[in-house]
């Protein structure tokens, strides 16, 4: 697969009266054609500039980008029209209707009007077409605004949280179409907080704290980079829980004891824990190994996990430092 998008050492400082913020520092990313790619980061982590920086709306401090192979923002005017991008909140017209934004801006962009009836019917807007936008919904509003973006039927669709306001029935029709969309050869990158969807849909991820790359490539490799030996063990009797945790740890097993399971972790064999629980006459009704989730993997890298008695204020991600093998490839 060849590269639709490349970034390398993306630097962009903000200047106030309270110092200088980097919003980012050396930032790395590569998505391949094709795929539909999640772009992942807390709050204030740096996404939204990233985007914005690559689509010539802000101008970076140092760093390198290209799209398609074409160094931008230079390349921008020649690229633009195979791009199609939401970034943050969709603003239209009230009074205009979805039929009347679109065909605008399918005249403004040399783009046929059957088009628009095509974008309409992909992101169900068919039926309240002639409805004005102020009466839309919030979820509605952003069917509209991804139905915008794919008019031009780009090779390269960039989507800032276009799950926002949707219902679940939403969700996973948006998620029918980006894989759709990947399938028909179109390269999706998708930046959201609805983590388990990106986990469903997307080939590869990019996770972004604090204005750096702390993990990039396929979900699943992703994944099994953090995957864990913890099993959840569940006993008959709640009673049995403290003297069950002691009998674990005697056999040199990690264990912490929650208030209706065990946490176990140490052990190469799960039968170790029932024969050893047996020999105690203690039950095991429930004997589960964790598997992680894109969610927590996103929690422990960027160091957002909530804190018990603790408020985590915007911004306070971790400063990881950035993954290996920097530059153009994953």
């Amino acid at each position: 697969m060849s590269a639709v998008l490349e970034i390398q050492g993306l630097q962009k400082t903000y200047r106030s009266r309270k110092g200088v913020r980097k919003a980012l520092d050396g930032f790395d990313m590569v998505v391949e054609a094709g795929q539909v790619h999640g772009f992942l980061g807390p709050n204030g982590s740096g996404k939204t500039t990233t985007l914005r920086t690559l689509l010539g709306l802000i101008k970076p401090n140092g760093g390198r980008m290209a799209i398609f192979g074409r160094e931008v923002p230079e390349a921008l005017p020649e690229v633009a029209g195979s791009v199609g991008a939401i970034v943050e909140s969709p603003q239209f017209f009230g009074n205009f209707t979805a039929h009347d934004t679109l065909s605008l801006l399918a005249d403004a962009g040399g783009v046929d009007q059957g088009r628009v009836f095509e974008v309409l019917e992909l992101v169900g807007l068919r039926d309240r077409s002639k409805d004005r936008v102020k009466t839309y919904s919030l979820g509605m509003k952003q069917r509209l605004a991804v139905a915008s973006a794919l008019l031009k039927n780009p090779k390269l669709l960039i989507l800032d949280e276009p799950a926002n306001g949707l219902d679940p029935g939403g969700i996973r029709e948006m998620r029918t179409l980006m894989r759709t969309l990947a399938e028909s050869g179109m390269t999706v990158v998708l930046s959201s907080h609805i983590l388990g969807e990106i986990q469903l849909i997307c080939d590869s991820v990019t996770i972004i704290s604090a204005g750096r790359r702390v993990a990039a490539g396929g979900v699943a490799d992703v994944l099994a980079q953090h995957q864990t030996s913890s099993v959840r063990v569940r006993v008959e009797s709640l009673a049995d829980l403290t003297a069950s945790a002691g009998a674990l740890r005697e056999i040199g097993a990690q264990v912490v004891v929650e208030a209706d399971h065990l946490m176990v972790s140490g052990v190469a064999q799960a039968s170790a824990i029932t024969r050893t629980l047996a020999s105690r006459g203690v039950f095991v009704s429930e004997l589960a190994p964790i598997a992680v989730d894109l969610e927590s993997v996103f929690l422990e890298l960027t160091g957002t996990a909530p804190v018990d008695g603790a408020h985590r204020q915007v911004d306070q991600s971790a400063m990881a430092p950035a993954v290996p093998n920097g530059g153009w490839g994953l």
